[in-house]
């Protein structure tokens, strides 16, 4: 039977889901090694979907209940005809409760048990991850780790059962080693450490099998997170009237662009009218002037070179984005200055991003750095400078980072990378679409201006940050899916950013 790969929106931590399995076999009479068999019979299924002929399976099983998922894998296969080897790693005493009836079955099936050894030529066809499940709390050691070594060193493809073992499920952070997956089969609870930080490099293609656990038990355990679909974000946008003008669509006003960098302005621009906002103007260098105009007519170009100048332009905007190209000069801190005093008092919704950040980090141009009317955008180094910490420990746990960003900023934060993340003041999602073309200059700067024309459209600073930061990545898929991931450029973007916000092409597969 195909497998049917619909993730849930729900993201849960390791203790949720432990709580989820806890409930559902105390309360809802579901045996646990009943849950079991049914998670080694949907891993088999996606393993056969995946290979058909899979040859011979060398199932890599630890002591606990991950093990046991594989004990079963392995009798099922046995029992298909499939030559499967289970080699054990931990002592065979070791073994727990309901892991013990499925390793007793696995020898009644006639499956050979081996205690593991690191000779690889014993390895063939495909390999299962059953070692580890997501109750890892520090770095993997001894056999484990050597386990874990040996698959990766391989060359076999690998399916993980759960999650892949030495994956921290909760953070997405690789405990000291990690086996890299082709597929991941993960069961009851979508644990939110796949789908961010170096989960997504581990993982591979991710499934989901809710193991038949009734919708009453995930009523009763709250989740930590929401992966919403680009179609439900996109619920947001109301059609548009035949009566309507532009000045029904808002006035995106665009600051930064210091020597050098009036590209990063220019795209901002472009991705806001793209969006569909009504007017969009830059307030830039004058030397950049007659380049944006030249590039895209349709926006308004203004020089100017102090913030007072810039003054008279903020008042008239539905909303303003500083950053892109911005840079660090005197001329930066001023305009961001003024535009601070001015959404101070008027209340327009502002977007920072990339210098406008790091500015912001160092606490002299914007003393009281607390607000409600802003989105932030920071990439992981700008992150980490806003909460002065460094980006390896900002990276540890992203969760806890977006949070601690947003209290500290109020607002709404996107913390950007592999899984971003949108923080607001009740609010935490997570955007699992993307890919590594989009480690190229100038993205950035496109999802600002994005960000910035949904806003001018009347979106809540939540809405207008999940979905575009969806929309600009479900845009790159889309545009690595034609010409590929290397060379994906910013400006790549635009065209399919169009189809997308007018609802077309948003299938995720």
């Amino acid at each position: 039977m195909p497998i049917v790969n619909l993730l849930p929106e729900q993201l849960y931590t390791a203790a949720q889901t432990r709580e989820l399995d806890r409930i559902a076999i105390e309360e809802f009479d579901i045996p646990g090694y009943t849950l079991m068999q049914r998670a080694g019979q949907a891993a088999l299924d996606l393993l056969l979907e995946c290979w058909p002929r899979p040859g011979m399976l060398s199932i890599f099983c630890g002591t606990g209940n991950n093990g046991g998922d594989g004990f079963v894998i392995a009798a099922l296969a046995k029992r298909q005809g499939i030559n499967v080897t289970v080699l054990l790693v931990g002592a065979e005493e070791k073994i727990t409760a309901d892991a013990r009836l499925a390793y007793e079955a696995a020898l009644q099936a006639g499956v050979s048990i081996k205690a593991f050894n690191k000779d690889k030529s014993c390895l063939n066809g495909v390999l299962v991850d059953a070692l580890l499940g997501t109750g890892l709390s520090g770095d993997v050691r001894g056999e484990y780790a050597e386990a874990i070594e040996l698959i990766n060193a391989s060359g076999l493809p690998v399916l993980a059962i759960d999650i892949p073992s030495g994956l921290c499920s909760d953070t997405g952070t690789v405990l000291g080693v990690c086996v890299r997956a082709k597929y991941t089969m993960t069961f009851i609870g979508v644990k939110q450490g796949l789908l961010t930080a170096q989960g997504p490099a581990y993982m591979g293609k991710l499934h989901f099998a809710d193991l038949q656990v009734p919708k009453a038990v995930y009523q009763r355990v709250p989740f930590a997170c929401l992966r919403p679909s680009l179609s439900q974000l996109l619920n947001a946008l109301s059609p548009r009237s035949r009566d309507a003008n532009k000045g029904h669509f808002g006035h995106v006003l665009v600051v930064g662009g210091d020597y050098g960098m009036a590209g990063a302005t220019a795209m901002a621009a472009e991705a806001a009218a793209r969006m569909g906002a009504g007017l969009v103007s830059v307030a830039t260098r004058p030397e950049h002037v007659t380049a944006i105009v030249s590039r895209r007519p349709e926006i308004m170009v203004h020089g100017v070179v102090s913030g007072q100048e810039l003054e008279p332009l903020l008042k008239k905007p539905t909303v303003i984005v500083i950053g892109p190209g911005l840079g660090r000069s005197a001329w930066a801190e001023q305009l961001l200055q003024k535009v601070v005093q001015q959404t101070d008092v008027s209340g327009q919704p502002l977007l920072l991003d990339a210098d406008a950040l790091n500015i912001l980090s160092e606490g002299r141009v914007v003393p009281k750095p607390q607000r409600d009317n802003w989105v932030l955008t920071p990439h992981p180094g700008e992150a980490a400078r806003l909460l002065g910490c460094d980006n390896a420990e900002l990276q540890a746990d992203r969760f806890a980072a977006v949070k601690n960003l947003q209290q500290r900023y109020g607002g709404v934060v996107v913390l950007k990378g592999a899984g971003s993340l949108v923080a607001g003041d009740e609010s935490l999602t997570l955007c699992d679409l993307g890919n590594p073309g989009m480690a190229s200059g100038g993205m950035g700067d496109v999802l600002s201006g994005v960000i910035g024309g949904l806003l001018a459209q009347g979106l809540s600073l939540a809405q207008a940050a999940s979905l575009g930061v969806s929309l600009h990545a479900r845009a790159a898929d889309l545009s690595a899916a034609n010409n590929g991931e290397r060379g994906l450029l910013a400006s790549d973007l635009f065209h399919p950013l169009r189809s997308l916000i007018n609802g077309r092409e948003i299938d995720c597969g």
